[in-house]
């Protein structure tokens, strides 16, 4: 297996520290029967990508086996955001039959945790994710890990997530505070639910703190240094 080495990772503080493992602690009491865990949000730049790989991070930090699998095909940041220094084989290599998966796959500077990177973007990303390639995969990584962490697009922007999670045990919303409406999320949370896949629950993200008070001593950093992610397909989600 190809290794490859994750600069950023290292730099979270103790408080975002502190709420992954709460994040992860609330996932791991889902049930042992849930093992392949998909994330996404409604529109772009909510932070579902910076989650859902720390989220990985953090399981495979408490001695559980996890591989990531980064699903955007359309519009990754994985590789810019930490500092990726070499060309690498992606989830579309597999999936359009390029390369084998021992090809795509990486292990890591993170004990237990090992990625595969989207790849570059194909003309059919919806109709890869729902081959028989991704179903085959997905059955394979039940075998051979703790836990499956699954970055997908947005639900409002396409309907990749959607395809996603019908191979997964469940699937966690990442909603931005006070830039969705009720209904947006409403609208969102009924459109996972054809997919026939469990919604385990939401992350709130950048949520505005104070000094003191729960949120306060414990999410600051977490809720509140995601920054501005730019437009969907340009920079950073």
């Amino acid at each position: 297996m190809l290794n490859i080495n994750i600069d950023k990772l290292k730099k979270l503080d103790n408080s975002t520290n502190e709420a992954y493992k709460r994040l992860r602690t609330n996932i791991q009491f889902c049930g042992s029967d849930v093992k392949v865990i998909a994330l996404t949000s409604t529109i772009p730049n909510e932070g579902k990508s910076s989650v859902s790989f720390n989220l990985a991070a953090s399981i495979a930090e408490s001695g559980k086996k996890v591989i990531f699998i980064d699903a955007d095909l359309r519009k990754s940041v994985l590789v810019g955001r930490y500092k990726i220094n070499k060309a690498v084989k992606g989830l579309t290599h597999y999936l359009s039959g390029v390369n084998p998966f021992d090809e795509v796959v990486y292990s890591t500077n993170v004990d237990n945790l090992n990625v595969v990177f989207s790849g570059p973007v194909p003309p059919n990303p919806a109709e890869l994710l729902g081959n028989k390639y991704f179903k085959s995969l997905i059955t394979m990584l039940r075998r051979n890990y703790d836990y499956v962490i699954i970055d997908t697009p947005p639900i409002g922007s396409v309907i990749d997530a959607a395809i996603v999670a019908e191979q997964c045990d469940g699937v966690v919303l990442v909603i931005s505070s006070g830039e969705i409406s009720y209904k947006l999320v409403q609208k969102t949370k009924m459109q996972m639910e054809k997919s026939n896949c469990k919604i385990l629950g939401a992350v709130l993200n950048k949520v505005q703190v104070g000094k003191g008070g729960y949120y306060g001593k414990y999410y600051g950093k977490y809720y509140g240094e995601y920054g501005n992610y730019g437009e969907y397909g340009h920079k950073n989600q």
